[in-house]
């Protein structure tokens, strides 16, 4: 079956790896013959959401890099996206639907379109996060 993208292209924390995260990396490999996965620094997550992850980055890109719908990890130290865009080759770029419609995802379509990318936004695993994992914990 021939796939609707040559490269694709996500980015996450990936912090305490759960199904939430393995069915985005799945339907995002259902769409697109490479799916490159940008693992989120430790000192990025701490910058953007003032909190550092549970699990290593170097951790995260290991456990990342075996799942079986995932073909290049890299490093996501920035948030410049259009360069990550333009320096994969990526033609879709894949997101979670809590993102639709959001001014910096408004924002990014149109920066994609000029280089020829797409954004496909992915349905959100429902009851499942890694701050749901965290409460769960917590209430332990």
């Amino acid at each position: 079956m021939e796939k609707k993208y040559k490269i694709g292209y996500t980015t996450g924390v990936f912090d305490m790896f759960h199904i939430g995260h393995l069915n985005i990396l799945k339907r995002a490999k259902e769409q697109c013959d490479f799916l490159i996965v940008g693992v989120t620094t430790d000192e990025l997550c701490l910058l953007r959401k003032n909190k550092k992850p549970i699990i290593p980055e170097n951790e995260r890109i290991e456990i990342v890099s075996a799942i079986k719908y995932v073909d290049k990890v890299v490093l996501q130290t920035d948030m410049n996206k259009i360069n990550a865009v333009k320096e994969h080759n990526a033609d879709a770029v894949f997101v979670g639907s809590d993102w639709k419609g959001t001014d910096a995802w408004l924002e990014y379509e149109k920066q994609f379109a000029s280089v020829g990318c797409s954004v496909v936004y992915l349905d959100h695993t429902d009851g499942i996060s890694s701050s749901v994992l965290r409460e769960r914990i917590n209430k332990l």
